[in-house]
């Protein structure tokens, strides 16, 4: 699975976690020179603390597009330190 964004490869995985039809990619897969640490966190009942990534190419930039667990619930340890993706974000096989 690869997440595409401004015509870039921003994140390549074969070993996706889907859940609630997100593909969540090991935190190792995603291109860290396009991720920048946001100050943005939103809370999921069942996950936990979502901490989210703005992703930015070429100078253009997706504000909190990228989010990620890096603590879960027990109903959600398959997701930890895994990042899914959205605005825009395409997810390609």
């Amino acid at each position: 699975m690869k997440a595409v964004w401004n015509n870039t490869i921003i994140a390549e995985s074969r070993e996706t976690v889907v859940v609630e039809n997100n593909h969540y990619f090991p935190h190792d897969s995603i291109k860290e020179e396009f991720f920048k640490p946001s100050d943005t966190h939103t809370t999921c009942p069942w996950k936990g603390l979502a901490h989210y990534y703005t992703i930015s190419v070429e100078g253009k930039e997706n504000k909190d597009a990228a989010w990620f667990y890096p603590e879960v619930s027990e109903l959600a340890k398959g997701i930890k330190n895994h990042v899914a993706f959205w605005k825009g974000v395409q997810i390609i096989d």
